[in-house]
């Protein structure tokens, strides 16, 4: 299955990797031993763009932040 984005976050201290295949998202956590497991309790709107999903992940995710981790960034 080839997708047409694939974009690493760090979502409040979290890796989750979103991949975008046609219209939708899909949204994974990162191991540090590289597996990794749906985020089924992340739910993307298919017309979230893009550049819009850092934010939109930081909106959605805010009660994750903490003093160590207080922001949401693209690794890739």
């Amino acid at each position: 299955m080839e997708m047409d984005e694939k974009i690493t976050f760090n979502v409040f201290g979290r890796t989750v990797l979103a991949l975008r295949k046609e219209n939708t998202w899909a949204l994974f956590y990162l191991g540090t031993d590289g597996k990794r497991r749906p985020a089924t309790d992340l739910v993307v709107p298919s017309d979230i763009k893009s550049p819009e999903l850092e934010q939109y992940l930081s909106d959605l995710c805010h009660e994750w932040a903490t003093e160590k981790h207080p922001d949401v960034f693209r690794v890739t």
